[in-house]
């Protein structure tokens, strides 16, 4: 059967439309094709045009990039929990998972004293995922085990190069840690020990390009370090967990999830290892979030939401609104409001019921390639360049965001809004705010792009 009125309105290919774009723009003064002024060089270092067709999927290893992409739909809600008190935060966090949390992600304080089996009671982790921030991982596993001596589900986010990033200190022991603790839990292969995070380059104003090739690097040091440790390869990609941040830039997100799964492949073939599925956690921004205007935060954690269930992410955390803001609000609603995003986009929008939703878009898969290509080309040059330890400490890794970040302070300098602060803005708050969490020992700033217009 032929599409209806298929007779009034042909086929018409790009080459039509350019056509048309030609006969109705006029040429600009230096004699450029009209077209080049449509077309958009973005902060990733390509150029994005301003219309897609089938025709542009034909030079594309299309059958690569979905390949890579997750097979199955549905993702985990998981809130985040600073833990002060064993009992009232245990409390707390079955609430959360009776009322619709998935999983759970549990900051522990730095002290390692901590009661397991208050904290836990009533959360059976062979059955709900829980995944641990801690500064003694040895001695918690060994805690854990006890307390809950099964099948475990979760793991820890606890990155060697982020806590070296984060402290300015050596990373000395901390890879004979991750491996300590990776063979401890060999007979939980669904709690994840192994943590390679893009937050600290995303906090710090990286482009998605550099958010990538960076995570590749720093797992590619991580996978070196543990490896001379005697770990083999499959023992670690299927221990492995990718943590990343997912900004406002809708399309731009969505594409880099989905080319960092074509960028794993790649790298993964290296090592010769066949295994490719790791577990991607991600999480809402702080870096765009409004301070003075936090419920304009919800805006933006519903667009970073979207983006990160429809770029494939396994696990997604949804910060609350008043995440920066430094105001003394209602938790316990803002924390509600944040799970409640995930579940709205699932029983509501029916997000969770198909896998790889961007598959076949004209744009999308453009602009996935594009990304695995310039991020693949960085990866290479921070490798050229002796690995990201080597990069960094030389200055590479640091100048290179510093020069994105402040490319996007100009950019709202010379006009482009900042929805609740440079423009629709009403402040709801004029307390102190939190401007940032940098200490003098980091080694990258953790910014707020609002910070300089609030």
């Amino acid at each position: 059967m032929e599409p209806l009125l298929s007779d009034l309105f042909p086929d018409a290919d790009k080459s039509a439309w350019l056509m048309q774009v030609q006969k109705e723009l006029k040429s600009t003064s230096t004699g450029n094709s009209p077209y080049e002024s449509l077309r958009w060089p973005t902060d990733e270092g390509f150029v994005v045009d301003p219309y897609y067709t089938a025709d542009d999927l034909n030079g594309l290893p299309l059958e690569t990039i979905q390949a890579a992409q997750k097979q199955v739909p549905g993702w985990l809600n998981v809130p985040e929990r600073q833990i002060t008190n064993e009992r009232t935060d245990g409390i707390i966090l079955r609430d959360s998972i009776n009322r619709g949390a998935d999983a759970l992600i549990l900051n522990l304080p730095s002290s390692a004293d901590i009661d397991l089996s208050w904290l836990l009671n009533g959360i059976k982790l062979s059955d709900t995922p829980v995944f641990f921030k801690t500064n003694h991982p040895t001695a918690f596993v060994e805690s854990l085990k006890t307390v809950a001596p099964y099948q475990l589900r979760g793991g820890l986010l606890t990155d060697p190069m982020a806590r070296w990033l984060q402290s300015g200190q050596p990373i000395g022991a901390d890879y004979q840690t991750v491996a300590d603790v990776t063979k401890a839990t060999s007979d939980s292969p669904q709690f994840r020990t192994i943590c390679a995070s893009s937050h600290l380059f995303h906090n710090a104003g990286a482009t998605a390009t550099q958010e990538l090739a960076f995570l590749l690097a720093s797992l590619a040091d991580q996978y070196d370090h543990l490896t001379n440790l005697g770990l083999t390869i499959e023992q670690l990609v299927a221990k492995t967990l990718l943590s990343v941040s997912v900004g406002t830039h809708y399309f731009m997100e969505i594409a880099k999830l989905r080319a960092l799964r074509v960028l794993l492949v790649r790298f993964l073939t290296a090592y010769e290892s066949v295994q490719s599925s790791l577990f991607i956690h991600c999480q809402t921004s702080t870096f765009y979030d409004a301070a003075v205007t936090p419920y304009a935060n919800l805006l933006r954690a519903t667009t970073e939401t979207m983006a990160a269930v429809l770029g494939g992410c396994d696990a997604l955390t949804v910060h609350p609104y008043d995440t920066v803001s430094g105001i003394a609000s209602d938790h316990e609603f803002a924390d509600r409001i944040a799970r409640n995003i995930s579940i709205l986009l699932k029983e509501e929008s029916y997000l969770n019921k198909v896998a790889d939703p961007a598959a076949g878009s004209y744009y999308l898969e453009n602009l996935t390639q594009q990304l695995v290509e310039s991020a693949w080309a960085l990866f290479l040059e921070v490798e050229k360049r002796g690995g990201f330890e080597r990069a960094f400490a030389d200055g590479f890794i640091p100048g290179e965001i510093e020069q994105a970040y402040q490319a996007k302070v100009d950019a709202i300098r010379a006009g482009k809004v900042l929805v609740g602060v440079t423009k629709f803005r009403s402040d709801e708050t004029t307390n102190q705010l939190n401007q940032s969490s940098e200490t003098s020992a980091s080694l990258l700033p953790d910014r707020r792009l609002a910070a300089e217009f609030e």
